[in-house]
């Protein structure tokens, strides 16, 4: 019996181990991945923007997509709403405080396809979140190396991250947009 079980622990080991290398390890290319974010402004109009320094890395399963994983980092002092003095005000401690909090972390905790959950850390706080994600596409390019291409969304509410700033009602949720492309590792 105690044979028996061993065996059945082992094999059981094996074939999650098995599950685990078919996730191929990508780097994320951050010269073609974007985290952009609007906001309304004064319940008239959007503000656009987005974040100029993203880096990461993700595992990725086309047929166990829990076997999928993601860690991101962006400097928070790499905002870009197309206004300088906006951005400092933005970098500024009403704000993202960049100085005390220059980079934002997203570590995964479980992807079923669909959705991905894991833990966003910004401006000191760190707190669940989910991301709703379509796969764009995945493929050879032209230098010989293969990517692969997701677009999440997620509408962020600021409070949760002590970001309190009165900017009015309409400017309590950011509506978060993350088009991720990466690159195999070999």
């Amino acid at each position: 019996m105690k044979k028996i079980l061993i065996a059945a622990t082992f094999a059981a080991s094996a074939s999650l181990s098995s599950q685990a290398i078919n996730a191929a390890e990508y780097t994320v290319d951050p010269t073609h991945s974007f985290i952009t974010f609007r906001v309304q402004h004064l319940g008239v109009s959007w503000l656009q923007g987005r974040f100029n320094d993203v880096t990461g890395s993700f595992s990725y399963d086309a047929d166990n997509s829990s076997d999928s994983r993601v860690e991101m980092t962006v400097n928070t002092a790499t905002i870009d709403s197309n206004h300088a003095e906006r951005d400092k005000h933005l970098r500024s401690d009403d704000f993202l405080d960049t100085d005390k909090f220059p980079s934002a972390t997203f570590k995964s905790s479980s992807f079923d396809g669909k959705t991905l959950k894991g833990e966003l850390t910004l401006h000191g706080v760190t707190a669940p979140i989910s991301i709703d994600v379509t796969k764009v596409g995945e493929g050879k390019d032209p230098w010989g190396g293969y990517r692969a291409g997701f677009v999440g969304t997620h509408n962020l509410k600021r409070s949760d991250f002590g970001i309190s700033y009165n900017l009015g009602p309409a400017a309590e949720v950011v509506e978060m947009q993350f088009n991720i492309e990466g690159i195999r590792n070999k």
